[in-house]
């Protein structure tokens, strides 16, 4: 699809580029210079980000951006689970030529340094669990995220079984004993605090706690003592359950984790659910979008951590004529480019893309595709960017506006609080010049904000 105005005049037509005749002309790959009015991004050979120098609330995001109208609904699921209602969400920043300012820290990775390998958990359908999050891999960066929940020293089992058990004993209930064991200890300690309650007591820890609470407090309590990749594979499972899908979960879940984690979630499906991750898909989505989830699904993208120039540059030239460069679009090119490359490979050839099509990858996107598509590739390439900045910004659009969607909120919180949410509280202050603490503060109440502020170290 052409677009007025673009490329520049002047500017060679795909195939022929560069001219014919004029190729000493070009820098060799690697070496091209920066294009004006490209905002410099942190880390690599250019200066780094300047904070503050990103959208603020107001201005951020753009209308027109993901997902459709309609969004993601929250869905009725039967039993009881909780739906996911959505609300507006990643729409891309205002932005000229180049990036559209999705913010670049120097500190990113790209791995899911997560927490170690967790025992089988108790309480939960099925018995067999697969081994967890991948203990300690960091496959794309050698720069190391935080989470804000780190395992507690002196950790005792037993004393923590207790201390529950008496909490929910007799008349009443004592939240506030609740918030202070389970807040302060490492997934991985929780699973063991579950196995000894069990022990001692002969009852399930986790029918306790639902009997005893409900609510938003209730779902982040349980979302807390599910081991993570058990956490993924139930998220995916209630997305799909019921009348209607919510495309958001699936998006946020498949095109975000590890090749890992990814494989860790699919055997996980199975032995749980006793179903098939990539057959349920098959039978919720449709048309491009399910072609990319199945991808997403094999969990099988290159995770070399070096970059190729070379081949950064033959990429933006491919999406550049499968998209931009031609009427209408291929879209099996940007499946296939958008679903192998590494994310620091995708990284360089979106700034490869920016220098030669003098526009923004994001962007072109935005123009070529539409609905849930356009937001899973999206999703992919605003991680290879700066996956901390991609969760910041389905937080806030989590609590923006009237109500919260309180199932993304816990979802993102928990399942990141062992990964990388210090540096996703960082991108949310430079990106929206407030503290996720502050936000959560003033969208939640009770014993739910009391827990969900001490998860994110406020």
């Amino acid at each position: 699809m052409s677009y007025p105005g673009y490329p520049p005049t002047g500017y060679p037509p795909f195939p022929g580029y560069p001219p014919a005749g004029q190729e000493s002309s070009f820098p060799p790959p690697g070496q091209y210079p920066f294009p004006s009015g490209f905002p410099p991004m942190g880390g690599g050979a250019y200066p780094p980000a300047a904070s503050g120098g990103y959208p603020g609330a107001g201005g951020y995001p753009a209308p027109g951006g993901y997902p459709v109208p309609g969004g993601c609904p929250g869905v009725p699921q039967p039993g009881g689970a909780p739906a996911y209602p959505g609300g507006q969400g990643f729409g891309v920043p205002p932005g000229g030529s180049g990036f559209s300012g999705y913010p670049q820290p120097p500190t990113q990775t790209y791995g899911g340094s997560g927490p170690p390998q967790l025992p089988i958990p108790g309480g939960f359908p099925g018995g067999q669990m697969p081994s967890q999050y991948p203990g300690g891999q960091t496959p794309y960066s050698n720069q190391s995220t935080q989470g804000t929940i780190r395992p507690a020293a002196n950790f005792d089992a037993t004393k923590d079984a207790e201390i529950l058990r008496k909490a929910m004993k007799g008349f009443g209930t004592d939240e506030q004993a609740i918030v202070d064991v389970v807040a302060n200890r490492s997934n991985d300690q929780r699973q063991k605090i579950k196995t000894a309650f069990k022990t001692m007591f002969g009852k399930d820890l986790i029918k306790d706690l639902k009997s005893e609470l409900s609510g938003n407090m209730e779902e982040l309590i349980l979302a807390l003592f599910m081991p993570p990749t058990y956490y993924d594979a139930w998220s995916l499972r209630n997305a799909m359950q019921g009348a209607g899908t919510q495309e958001c979960v699936l998006i946020e879940i498949l095109c975000t984790r590890t090749n890992q984690e990814i494989r860790e979630v699919v055997r996980c499906y199975q032995s749980e659910f006793g179903r098939d991750l990539e057959k349920d898909i098959r039978s919720d989505t449709s048309g491009h979008f399910e072609r990319l989830l199945v991808s997403m699904c094999q969990g099988n993208r290159d995770e070399n951590p070096s970059v190729n120039p070379q081949m950064a540059q033959e990429d933006a030239q491919r999406l550049y004529q499968a998209g931009e460069g031609r009427l209408g679009t291929d879209e099996s090119c940007f499946n296939m480019i958008l679903a192998t490359r590494s994310f620091p490979q995708l990284k360089a050839t979106i700034e490869a893309y920016s220098r030669m099509a003098n526009r923004d990858l994001l962007s072109s996107v935005s123009r070529e595709f539409s609905g849930y598509i356009e937001s899973g590739l999206k999703t992919i390439l605003q991680c290879a960017l700066n996956r901390p900045a991609f969760f910041a910004e389905r937080l806030y659009n989590s609590m923006k506006g009237a109500g919260t969607d309180d199932s993304t909120l816990v979802r993102i919180v928990v399942s990141r609080s062992e990964i990388d949410l210090v540096q996703i509280k960082q991108m949310f202050t430079q990106m929206y010049q407030k503290t996720l603490g502050t936000m959560i503060a003033s969208d939640t109440s009770g014993d739910y904000r009391r827990l969900l502020l001490a998860i994110v170290g406020q």
